[in-house]
């Protein structure tokens, strides 16, 4: 269906708010969308999670993502039509397109793809001039070297470039360290912006051995902060880079190098950036995960604005949170290049006064791309377009990843495992990035390689006993449902293919998955042995990277001749606004 100009006028009814304040001005044209009033002396864009998405894409949204506890019915734990209604969003709208799940198929061929870093210029470009020279800065929350065929092979050199050329002054990092502490500096070393990160350090034997670092007094590998002066106020930017990289990765990219969220000399760090450098606004680059940032602003002091990302969360307004010296807001600003998060700041006489807060969705046909930025994308494109462009498979349904049990994407994936590799059961990993493809629109290697683009993709087959399985089901479900978000790591549950089980959300650990049976209805025995297929694992592995092998089972088109999946039944999360439909 032809986008119409008219669907955008009518339908763009959600104005990214702050703390109470009005919704941003419809105008009468296409480009009122984007008109934002001028507020404040200094205004802070956000883009978060991109996974270095050069194009538009189609991203569907999750229909399951609960909240336990205290998050329970809590942004980001709102999906589908209690997502529209805790924001005011109406569902026939293109923000209901791009901030929820909700009829996703129908509205993404009237409203079409987001993002692109050609758009993405445009708008940013039009952003900082609306602001005045000298009020605005451009940051990105991490997760913007990797995603794609492209980064893999060019180890996010390309990413770098991109970043240069849309004038990103700060970033912080995840997936970034997957390329090891060598190309992580290589890259920096061509990175004219700062990577800051006050919660990486050197572990105590590379401190003993004088491995390099920023600060060696201290340990801290990276720069922590930035002080920008905006608007003649200064603003400081904290680097909060993701605190579980050695757990959730191999250890040998980053073996000299500690994590953790750090939340003491984050602190400190904020009172010293307060008491002696006189910032007038202190702002949380973070990577943590919105979780964990909301229970970090309760316990850390003196932060302004926190700008999240890790869990992907596209959260329309700012959360405010209470703390001992005041409140904190926090915000997450999606991913894939979806969104830009535009923080306007009123600072006076050593604090921020006041604050509007808008999250723009990156409608593509509402934005023309920037020839510069198109062109670059061009020429690092060039050379494999040619080689990724095969058709491999035409899906039946819609492929989408991002829901905390089953996504259609990662359902093939095992089904591709257990088939190539002769297999019983298949584990693939939660990963929350990876594009949406639709129903009737051709695959190509470079869509498979969105899914799949790792610097450890080698796939494995092991023998496990049924006992084993199920430890490994529970400790991933601690990770998502932990009522301490500090215990909480982001990513979705494993994917098993070949096997249902049951999952109590709300139980305890060790107690939340029962009723494990394979494909066929049989029960999982504790004792026995199964042989089980997986990929991305954190020790190293020999087998063929998962893109090959996925690759052959939908060259050979049997794809269509089986269902996919095998199916997760939950318990005791009756009228969980975190699940579409129930809420």
């Amino acid at each position: 269906m032809a986008i119409r100009r008219r669907d955008f006028l009518k339908s763009v009814g959600l104005a990214a708010v702050s703390a109470g304040l009005p919704r941003r001005a419809r105008g009468a044209d296409t480009a009122s969308i984007y008109d934002l009033e001028r507020f404040g002396n200094a205004r802070i864009l956000h883009i978060t999670d991109a996974h270095a998405q050069l194009n538009p894409v189609y991203f569907r949204e999750p229909s399951v993502n609960i909240g336990i506890g205290e998050m329970a019915g809590r942004p980001p734990h709102l999906v589908g039509r209690a997502f529209l209604e805790r924001f005011g969003i109406r569902s026939d709208s293109a923000d209901a397109y791009a901030f929820s799940c909700f009829e996703f198929e129908k509205s993404a061929g009237r409203f079409g793809k987001l993002g692109g870093f050609a758009h993405l210029k445009t708008l940013i470009d039009r952003l900082r001039a609306d602001a005045g020279e000298r009020h605005s800065l451009l940051v990105d929350g991490g997760d913007l070297w990797q995603g794609t065929g492209l980064a893999n092979v060019m180890q996010g050199r390309d990413m770098v470039e991109v970043a240069n050329l849309l004038g990103i002054e700060a970033m912080t990092g995840h997936w970034e360290f997957t390329y090891g502490e060598q190309v992580l500096r290589e890259n920096l070393e061509r990175f004219k912006g700062e990577f800051l990160a006050q919660n990486v350090f050197l572990t105590e034997e590379a401190a003993f051995n004088n491995v390099p670092a920023f600060d060696k007094a201290t340990g801290r590998v990276f720069k922590p902060s930035l002080i920008k002066e905006l608007g003649g106020r200064r603003v400081a930017i904290i680097g909060q880079a993701f605190p579980y990289v050695p757990i959730a990765h191999p250890r040998r990219f980053t073996p000299d190098w500690s994590f953790g969220i750090r939340e003491e000399e984050l602190q400190k760090h904020v009172d010293a950036l307060r008491n002696t450098d006189k910032v007038d606004a202190v702002i949380l680059l973070s990577h943590n995960g919105m979780d964990v940032d909301l229970k970090l602003a309760s316990r850390v002091t003196g932060i302004d604005v926190v700008l999240g990302g890790h869990t992907h969360d596209a959260v329309p307004q700012p959360i405010a949170v209470k703390n001992a010296s005041g409140t904190t807001l926090v915000t997450n600003a999606g991913s894939n290049g979806k969104f830009l998060g535009v923080l306007d700041l009123a600072l006076d006489k050593g604090k921020v006064s006041d604050v509007r807060y808008h999250l723009l969705p990156v409608y593509s046909e509402l934005l023309k791309p920037d020839p510069g930025m198109a062109e670059l994308i061009g020429k690092l494109r060039a050379v494999h377009v040619t080689d990724w462009s095969e058709k491999i498979a035409i899906p039946d349904r819609l492929l989408y990843r991002r829901d905390n049990f089953v996504g259609p994407v990662d359902e093939l994936i095992c089904t591709a495992l257990r088939t190539e590799l002769n297999a019983e059961i298949a584990l693939s990993p939660g990963f929350r990035w990876g594009v949406t493809a639709l129903s009737g629109q051709p695959l190509t290697m470079e869509d498979l390689l969105a899914e799949t683009a790792i610097t450890y993709p080698e796939t494995y087959v092991q023998e496990m006993t049924g006992a084993q399985i199920k430890d490994v089901l529970e400790d991933i479900c601690d990770n998502l449902f932990n009522a301490d978000p500090y215990y909480q790591q982001g990513g979705d549950m494993v994917r098993a293919g070949g096997l249902s089980y049951t999952c109590m959300p709300t139980a305890a650990i060790g107690s939340r998955i029962s009723e494990l049976r394979l494909k066929g209805g049989k029960v999982l025995a504790a004792s026995h042995r199964y042989k089980v297929a997986g990929w991305a694992s954190v020790n190293g592995q020999q087998g063929a990277p998962v893109w090959d092998v996925v690759a052959r089972y939908l060259r050979s088109g049997r794809m269509f001749q089986e269902q996919l999946g095998s199916g997760v039944t939950l318990k005791d999360v009756d009228g969980n606004p975190g699940i579409a439909g129930r809420g």
